[in-house]
């Protein structure tokens, strides 16, 4: 049997490393690239052509792409402690975190996309999006969204409160 080849997306937040820990019980010992997706700062400045913000801009866009570098290396070493055999990816791109997510999988021809999930439903979903989903709906590759012990148990509660259904899925 071969081993493995994940794609876990990997922001730093207690999601994301949830989503390492679950890939790791799911998977132990398969290759894994932690990917941080990041937007240059140029993205949000074009329209600052020739203005003087844009030196300081460029300034803060080396920082950020520093702390992208960290992050992925702290997933990377997440990963490592868990079982995987782990290493940092980041990509600066103008596409959004789910595109990216999308592209670099095929590009590595990875055998599974891992996301954790935020819980966002309703209007904040809608307005932030979610990049999960977007995922779930663009990938050609296998992809397993795992929700956070947190957004999990929030689930279940949110379930509990509601009546339960019958044999057909409607309100009893």
């Amino acid at each position: 049997m071969t081993t493995p080849k994940l794609l876990i997306a990997y922001d730093g937040s207690p999601n994301a490393k949830s989503a390492v820990q679950a890939a790791a019980d799911l998977f132990p010992g398969a290759d894994a690239v932690m990917f941080y997706a990041r937007q240059p700062m140029e993205s949000f400045a074009a329209h600052l052509q020739g203005h003087p913000a844009l030196e300081e801009l460029s300034g803060l866009d080396a920082a950020a792409l520093d702390a992208s570098e960290r992050i992925a290396a702290e997933g990377a070493e997440i990963a490592r402690a868990a079982g995987l055999d782990a290493e940092a990816l980041v990509s600066s791109t103008m596409a959004t975190a789910s595109e990216a997510i999308v592209e670099v999988a095929e590009e590595l021809d990875v055998t599974l996309i891992v996301l954790g999930s935020r819980g966002m439903r309703g209007l904040k979903a809608t307005l932030l999006g979610s990049t999960s989903t977007n995922v779930l709906h663009h990938a050609t590759r296998p992809t397993v969204v795992i929700p956070s012990d947190a957004v999990a148990q929030a689930r279940s509660q949110s379930r509990a409160l509601l009546p339960p259904l019958d044999e057909n899925g409607r309100d009893r």
